[in-house]
């Protein structure tokens, strides 16, 4: 029991020392959660783009709102669907869909562009012979595909904004 308990102890002090810190210390009121909060999404072209706000925008405002917008999220996708796998009758068995994004947060008080990077996942759909099942598990999977590259992203956007409050103290 003791042996465990010096265990417990020597690992938290080892953790301590290693200059972890939380994402989002201060809560709601943190700079990254403001940071966040402060971030402006302009529309962007297309189905994607439609859920792609929509997904950025549910995941900042979680943050709380600010009111006033400090920073721009200038977002451009590509979106491809492309037939993988022929069947025997040459018809496709199996498609990839794939979502692309090539971001930009800009300070709306200087211009200045804190950062410009990209983010994008894929995912596999089985064709099957029924075309409105065919349909729908594309836009399925260009729904999931959205949430997750606006997650990507505003862990990226997290991160720079974490950076920035850290070089401003």
């Amino acid at each position: 029991m003791i042996r465990r308990a010096l265990l417990a102890l020597g690992a938290a002090l080892a953790l301590s020392g290693c200059g972890l810190q939380p994402m989002y210390a201060g809560g709601g009121s943190g700079a990254v959660a403001q940071g966040l909060a402060g971030i402006d999404v302009p529309a962007i072209e297309g189905r994607a783009g439609w859920l792609m706000r929509n997904a950025l925008n549910d995941r900042l405002r979680s943050a709380g709102s600010s009111g006033v917008a400090r920073y721009r999220l200038d977002v451009r996708l590509d979106d491809r669907l492309e037939g993988l796998g022929l069947l025997s009758d040459d018809t496709i068995g199996r498609e990839r869909r794939t979502l692309r994004a090539r971001y930009q947060l800009v300070d709306l008080a200087s211009g200045e562009i804190l950062l410009d990077a990209t983010a994008g996942s894929d995912a596999g759909i089985d064709v099957v012979s029924s075309e409105y099942a065919a349909i729908a598990a594309e836009n399925k999977a260009l729904e999931n595909l959205a949430e997750d590259v606006a997650d990507r992203m505003i862990t990226q956007i997290a991160l720079q904004l974490r950076k920035g409050a850290a070089a401003a103290k």
